[in-house]
């Protein structure tokens, strides 16, 4: 199970057409762009995972992925989690390689993610993710498309310059679509963009406004509707308000952060997305906190296909997988085939359903023929190659000297799982329990 090999791809999936995302007024995305990552083991395992990516921003990522990641078990998620850690400190937000050594657990064991934190398969639920502005009939237009193909509830986005032009958006969609479809919308507040154009900011009274209108309205749930780090706020605006409050996709500082919403009861319903808030063991860990706290969960999914299946994995497994739905983005251009582009197979979903992979670790399976054709290669990390870097670095005795330090700690560390074995205990498992 040591990690052997790692490579690094940029990846740039084109849009057949221009998306404009509502959380970035006047950005044409032209095209779906994250940094894929495989680990390697010694005995041909591999395991993938992905983080989204605006343009190259990782290209120095390998230098240091080969010293941290080389060497350690791809089960020992613990140790795993301390290196992605260490790594932050230096900068470097890691949290989405994470899933890729989940990936090997899987694979080593003929287990798919759900089976190995003990849920079931079969299918989920959808609610159709929108991710541009349209006005309120074009919106009407949408959700009966939708409804037509299956799925039961539809979340719209709201981002206009002032609260009158969200609310007639919201009031109209739901007159022209009639009280029986679950609906419900995002504003896209917990992380303004304006890079481009300029983008609303609410306060607390415009938030408490819109949330009485959607409330009106027969809306479900109000996605974001402050500052992601306004604690106060949102737990201000959930007390004076019916309508289900929802966030959390990129408090990206995991279960601390999430711990302090859930004391002051900020959200409803909280949706870690595994790839922006620390990996598949950390998000495992704030579920089991929301459930304790009688809040709900789902994910954020709206990144990439293989995004999409680490937060699917983690949903068909949780206590909470028939109470709420599963975010399925969907809205052209941004269809499957950019989604989901570099997967052999697609998350193409039947009537609003989906159904849970049932092969080994996340289920998925990288198309090389579509990496070549959309991926960039740019890095590849192998024992060798780190320790001649290292002496052309270091000089070979300071090298020599590192890498005994280094060979010393991960002996130490095997002894250590050895130790946990012997009274039964498992390795990759033991890092689900909240700490």
């Amino acid at each position: 199970m040591r990690i052997t090999q790692i490579d690094l791809w940029h990846v740039a999936i084109p849009v057949r057409g221009t998306f404009y995302p509502a959380w970035i007024p006047g950005f044409p995305q032209t095209e779906n762009r994250f940094t894929l990552i495989r680990l390697r083991t010694a005995s041909g395992l591999e395991g993938h995972s992905a983080g989204p990516s605006i343009a190259r921003e990782r290209q120095g990522l390998g230098s240091l992925l080969g010293p941290y990641f080389l060497g350690e078990r791809a089960d020992d998620i613990s140790s795993i989690r301390q290196r992605i850690r260490e790594m932050g400190y230096l900068g470097q937000k890691a949290g989405w390689i994470e899933p890729a050594c989940w990936d090997i657990v899987g694979k080593s064991r003929g287990k798919a993610l759900w089976e190995l934190l003990g849920g079931s398969g079969g299918k989920v639920k959808l609610y159709a993710s929108t991710g541009q502005m349209r006005t309120g009939p074009e919106r009407v237009k949408e959700v009966e498309a939708r409804l037509s193909e299956g799925f039961e509830a539809v979340k719209l986005r709201v981002h206009a310059a002032t609260l009158e032009e969200d609310v007639e958006q919201i009031r109209k969609t739901r007159a022209g679509v009639g009280s029986r479809p679950i609906l419900g919308v995002d504003a896209n507040q917990g992380w303004r963009v304006a890079v481009v154009a300029n983008a609303p900011r609410w306060d607390f009274q415009r938030a408490l406004a819109f949330c009485k209108a959607a409330e009106e309205a027969g809306f479900s749930w109000v996605e974001e509707p402050l500052p992601m780090d306004d604690y106060q706020g949102l737990s201000r605006l959930r007390a004076a308000t019916e309508v289900d409050l929802a966030g959390g996709e990129l408090n990206s500082h995991g279960l601390p952060e999430f711990g302090v919403m859930l004391e002051k009861g900020c959200y409803d319903l909280y949706q870690p997305d595994a790839v922006f808030c620390g990996g598949v063991a950390e998000t495992w860990q704030i579920i089991q906190k929301v459930k304790a706290a009688g809040a709900r969960y789902t994910p954020h999914t709206w990144t990439n296909g293989v995004g999409l299946a680490i937060n699917l994995q983690l949903f068909a497994a949780s206590p909470f997988r028939d109470e709420t739905m599963l975010e399925y983005p969907y809205d052209s251009p941004w269809l499957p085939e950019v989604r989901d582009g570099i997967l052999s197979q697609p998350f193409l979903h039947q009537r609003g359903e989906l159904e849970v992979p049932r092969g080994p670790g996340l289920g998925i399976e990288i198309s090389q023929r579509a990496l070549r054709r959309h991926g960039h290669h740019f890095f590849k990390a192998t024992k060798l190659r780190v320790a001649v870097s290292a002496v052309l670095d270091k000089g070979l005795r300071t090298a020599k000297e590192a890498g005994a330090a280094r060979d010393a700690r991960l002996a130490a560390r095997e002894r250590e799982l050895a130790e946990l074995s012997t009274r039964g205990e498992d390795s990759a498992l033991c890092a689900l329990r909240p700490d």
